[in-house]
């Protein structure tokens, strides 16, 4: 449609509104008393036959957006959507009377109105209003898409979600979906004796994750506050005061990268439990998961970008033998011996990096690795060889001490830490650890991350002397996790990108015209 053509159809449309107006309607009401929504008319009378509903004469009042139009001189039919549903309206001039049948006449798809009638059954058995008065909600000045199917440009649908609610019931049902996933995680959670709570959103410093911050600053106080990274170290600290089953379903803001698994503004449930550790929550993990599917979905199997995944089985590994296994054949592997030699990870990147090239990944920067420690370049291997292929549910275990700043030490090899991290569909999902609760082992760790710091790492954690205060008041011991709700949407709606699960996931600005 051309620029001229689009400018016509906004001027026809607003030509109509004008004729509405003369006949003495007000052009946006401010209510409309339904007795039912379009949804409710439809879960309540599909199943009566047209005798059935002709003895009962069930009388209605609906109102919703008009989707379909078919005129029929003196009669005509038109849709109405409404609560995800589309129910059909029938249009009598003798029934409704010549001023509603010209404001009939007068409507545009996407208008919305209200109808009063009784119901029936057409012809051909479709459920149906016979209306006997119309009412006139609002106009839609802008025409619906045309071949909405057929955009290419899936930005628009991002960008006017509210039209991609409009047109594409999918759409609709993948956000009922995570709705009910949302309610699903709270019902399981209370039931296991968990304490819903709300921690700051803007903090003093970003802690509780490796990541950066955004920042603002207050006026009134003179001071920058960064937007939350994670809930993490105010939970623990109510840990400390005594709550000992607490969890939140909170927004966290990173200013990292947009991919199809990342969004700058994202939602997690963290949850700690006190007097318990990383396995722990791998059982209560499975359980909850289970119980979310069941509830969401009314199985423990589901599809995901063609795969079948089950929940009925989650399997382990630890990040090594993730490393071994998902090694590219077309480089010589590290032994498990050199899997803990920090030279001898640095000594495979050239060999790595046309592998990884080739696969359209950056390649690896051969100076930057020199470096790192060994557990570092063993977590970078780990997620360029493995993640992508732990598409069933799998228990990711035994992560390096260096990535894992707030976690406690595996007894039998200190330099692992008790951590898990779950993967489906090649994406992580989850992340608990035994929290570490030694005030002092806690400052050392925060100490070699400010080291980090310094050399100008900016997702290495700072040191929150306030946190280390907090365990010095004693914290028992506790297992903690956080699993990301956007991701775990897409795996139980079968969507590819997490700005599918996310009403208005963050976009560029928009190109001016010009």
């Amino acid at each position: 449609m051309s620029e001229n053509e689009f400018s016509d159809l906004i001027q026809q449309r607003r030509k109509k509104l004008q004729a509405i107006i003369d006949q003495g309607r007000e052009p946006y009401p401010r209510k409309f008393d339904a007795t039912a929504t379009v949804a409710q008319v439809i879960a309540d009378y599909s199943g009566l036959s047209g005798d059935e509903l002709a003895a009962r004469k069930v009388q209605v009042r609906v109102a919703g957006r008009v989707m379909t139009i078919r005129p029929h001189g003196k009669a005509g039919f038109a849709h109405l959507a409404g609560g995800g549903k589309r129910l059909q309206i029938y249009v009598r001039l003798d029934a409704v009377g010549e001023r509603d049948f010209e404001l009939y006449k007068l409507l545009d798809l996407g208008d919305l109105i209200g109808v009063e009638g009784y119901l029936f059954r057409t012809r051909t058995g479709e459920l149906t209003i016979h209306a006997e008065r119309l009412q006139f909600l609002a106009k839609a000045v802008l025409p619906l898409p045309e071949k909405w199917h057929g955009l290419t440009d899936v930005e628009i649908r991002y960008r006017q979600r509210y039209l991609d609610l409009m047109v594409n019931e999918e759409v609709r049902t993948i956000f009922e979906r995570r709705g009910k996933l949302v309610r699903a995680i709270r019902n399981f959670l209370e039931a296991e004796g968990f304490l819903e709570v709300e921690t700051p959103m803007m903090q003093p410093l970003a802690g509780g994750a490796m990541a950066r911050p955004f920042i603002t600053h207050h006026n009134a106080l003179d001071i920058d506050l960064y937007l939350r990274i994670a809930p993490e170290l105010y939970l623990k600290r109510l840990i400390v005061g005594g709550l000992d089953r607490v969890y939140e379903i909170n927004r966290n803001f990173r200013n990292e990268g947009i991919s199809t698994q990342h969004n700058p503004e994202f939602t997690m449930l963290e949850f700690y439990q006190a007097y318990a550790d990383y396995q722990d929550l791998i059982a209560l993990t499975e359980r909850l998961l289970r119980k979310v599917a069941e509830e969401v979905l009314g199985n423990v199997e589901f599809d995901y970008d063609g795969q079948r995944i089950s929940f009925a089985k989650f399997e382990r590994l630890t990040m090594k033998e993730g490393v071994l296994r998902y090694w590219p054949r077309e480089v010589a592997a590290p032994t498990p011996a050199q899997l803990d030699d920090a030279q001898a990870l640095a000594d495979r990147v050239p060999a790595l990096n046309p592998w990884l090239t080739q696969r359209g990944v950056a390649p690896i920067n051969p100076q930057i690795v020199q470096d790192k420690r060994s557990g570092e370049l063993l977590a970078l291997f780990f997620e360029l060889v493995a993640e992508e292929h732990l598409i069933q549910p799998t228990f990711v275990t035994d992560y390096p001490l260096e990535v894992s700043p707030l976690s406690k030490q595996k007894p039998d090899n200190p330099n692992y830490v008790e951590r898990f991290e779950l993967y489906i569909g090649g994406m992580e999902i989850a992340n608990a650890f035994s929290e570490l609760n030694d005030p002092e082992e806690q400052r050392n760790r925060f100490q070699y991350q400010q080291q980090l710091r310094e050399k100008g790492d900016l997702t290495a954690h700072a040191i929150d002397e306030d946190y280390i205060r907090a365990l010095s008041y004693g914290m028992p011991p506790t297992g903690g996790e956080g699993i990301g709700i956007d991701r775990l949407t897409m795996l139980l709606t079968n969507s590819r990108s997490i700005r599918d699960v996310i009403l208005f996931p963050l976009l560029r600005p928009e190109k001016q015209q010009g």
